[in-house]
């Protein structure tokens, strides 16, 4: 009897010893998984511009090692922030105003954030050719994001420098392509070396129409932003002396930028023919699907702007969108597109089409493509 109870002693007590055994070994290991965690936040969260860490944070996905490393590292595990950032930089707060669009809401919530770059890619002309046309229709694509106003970086403030340009680009995410729209560019002797001296692989888009109706359109232009209405006419003011049977007037703005082939020898000193695309101002309207087909080939993107985007509008004259960036219901450009150009004697119209007929030419040689401008 003794010894039996003497034996259900010593087992009680290996029980006991056994199972605070066991705590313990728990208890460190939990231990080490939380050491081990708390120190690996400062790696984790190291790139992200914040001031504060998150109220909360939640395990998104666990990334296993690679099956064919023999390596024995822990497994990588990713921590994405559940709640807003309390203390974003007033940097970052600006992003978030100025695009607050739910996709970036989302992607922000995902750890991935919008940084401002330098442009991919630049539409440096031609100036009332379609290039707003091209810009509002290539930003209807995922993976484009573009600066809404014209900048004039390279022709007016290239002495604020690059810092300074690379705040007026929008936010973009890794992937995705930013764009500028200058139209000026095409005609600045100093724009083309200054493009290359920013990036020499920047692409860049030129769109072009008939220079005698482009002419006529940009005058049509300046004629209805006068407040006085004392402005010669079309004729007076394209011709020396207002002959429209005389010499061209190659002084005046609007016949001097439709010399396309001067402007461009100046820009294939400094970029191969391969990183420009010539788009038709003239099948920017008759098939804008078809043109925004080789923009997005040029730009290395899936056809994603395709012919469901546009309706065609036969009031203005030119097509409009089912939808847009910033909006979700069909409109066009604005009132300003499609203006009813002034009557001009058929003289004066065939007498600056004999004017630029060795230029185009020129032109379609130098690019390789025929445009059918008479």
């Amino acid at each position: 009897m003794f010894r039996h109870s003497l034996f259900l002693r010593l087992i009680s007590k290996k029980v006991v010893f056994i199972v605070i055994s066991i705590a313990l070994i728990i208890a460190y290991t939990i231990y080490v998984a939380n050491t081990c965690l708390v120190r690996s936040l400062p790696y984790i969260l190291k790139n992200d511009e914040l001031t504060k860490v998150p109220a909360a944070l939640s395990i998104l996905s666990t990334v296993k090692p690679d099956s064919r490393s023999h390596s024995n590292k822990a497994t990588v595990v990713r921590l994405v922030p559940l709640l807003t950032w309390s203390g974003l930089a007033e940097e970052q707060r600006k992003v978030e105003a100025k695009d607050g669009a739910p996709k970036y809401r989302f992607l922000r919530q995902q750890g991935l954030h919008p940084v401002r770059r330098l442009p991919d890619a630049l539409v440096i002309g031609v100036k009332k050719s379609g290039t707003r046309a091209l810009l509002e229709f290539i930003r209807l694509h995922p993976d484009v994001r573009a600066a809404g106003s014209e900048v004039h970086f390279f022709d007016r403030h290239y002495s604020n420098g690059f810092t300074w340009y690379r705040h007026r680009m929008p936010p973009t995410l890794e992937g995705q392509i930013t764009m500028e729209k200058t139209p000026s560019y095409f005609v600045t002797k100093e724009a083309p070396e200054r493009v290359h001296q920013m990036n020499p692989s920047t692409k860049l888009l030129v769109v072009v129409r008939d220079p005698v109706t482009r002419a006529i359109s940009d005058y049509t232009q300046v004629a209805s932003k006068r407040l006085n209405k004392d402005m010669k006419s079309f004729e007076e003011l394209a011709f020396v002396n207002g002959s429209q049977c005389g010499v061209v007037n190659t002084w005046w703005g609007p016949v001097r930028i439709g010399v396309y082939a001067r402007h461009l020898e100046r820009w294939l000193k400094y970029f191969p023919l391969q990183q420009m695309l010539f788009v038709s101002g003239e099948r920017l309207v008759v098939d804008p699907a078809a043109e925004m087909a080789r923009v997005q080939n040029f730009l290395g993107l899936k056809h994603v702007v395709t012919e469901k985007h546009f309706y065609f509008n036969a009031t203005k004259g030119f097509p409009c969108l089912m939808k847009s960036e910033g909006r979700s219901t069909p409109h066009c450009l604005g009132k300003t597109k499609g203006r009813n150009h002034p009557h001009i004697r058929p003289a004066a119209l065939e007498r600056l089409r004999q004017f630029y007929r060795p230029f185009n030419l020129r032109f379609y040689q130098m690019t390789g493509i025929n445009f059918g401008w008479s």
